[in-house]
């Protein structure tokens, strides 16, 4: 997901939700494989020639609340992630992590 937010200059950063179901759905269809060396995939020959980069990339922020709430959805797994893998990241950002989730529980309280 690094990798995409940096190729992509900033303008997308996936969601873990969003990006195994995609590279799924590449690896069935042949666009895609699964580098046995190190786990990370690759675009193989028929997915250059089927996939178009656009000029310019565009961010689309989500526009309703469920989308929203999915989007939280994805980064909490991905601070799960890092929390599993024991990523220094984390433990750097705890004082922004609880008050973020403080915010969210006042929110939950509203409802």
């Amino acid at each position: 997901m690094d990798a995409m937010e940096s190729t992509s200059r900033g303008w997308w950063r996936p969601s873990p939700g969003s990006v195994y179901p995609m590279l799924q759905q590449l690896t069935e269809e042949g666009l895609a494989k699964r580098r046995d060396a190190d786990g990370k995939y690759e675009i193989t020959p028929q997915g250059r020639e089927e996939i178009e980069w656009p000029a310019r990339m565009q961010h689309s922020g989500s526009r309703s609340v469920d989308s929203v709430i999915a989007d939280l959805d994805s980064y909490i797994r991905l601070l799960e992630d890092l929390a599993y893998s024991k990523d220094t990241r984390l433990a750097e950002n705890s004082g922004k992590i609880r008050e973020l989730s403080e915010r969210l529980s006042k929110l939950g309280a509203t409802s």
